[in-house]
């Protein structure tokens, strides 16, 4: 008896290496399925597709930014390149809660 070949897990094609290539393929991607030609289970495959794609890209990008360098100068005046320290940046402080009117401090703390 002869056993039937399963599509369940089709061969998937490797991610592209370029960003710009990565961007190529997921627009035409996003294309078809916007087109509403695709079937439930072709749409499907293709969000997938897309979803790997994405993740590609935001690695390629991050791969991007860690070889950034900055031109810094040492205190000899020399110049020195050094990595670009994206995860060292101070996050954002929230500013201080003010109340709609000040009051006026106790008597007994003003200095005379």
């Amino acid at each position: 008896m002869a056993v039937a070949k399963s599509d369940k897990n089709p061969k998937v094609e490797p991610a592209p290496e370029q960003y710009g290539d990565v961007v190529s393929r997921l627009e035409e991607t996003v294309a078809r399925l916007e087109s509403g030609d695709l079937s439930l289970e072709e749409s499907l495959k293709a969000f997938e597709e897309g979803i790997r794609l994405v993740r590609r890209g935001e690695k390629l990008l991050t791969e991007a930014e860690q070889r950034i360098e900055q031109l810094l100068v040492d205190e000899d005046g020399q110049d020195v390149v050094a990595p670009l320290a994206v995860a060292a940046r101070p996050a954002p402080q929230a500013a201080p809660r003010t109340t709609a009117q000040a009051r006026p401090p106790p008597e007994d703390d003003v200095p005379f």
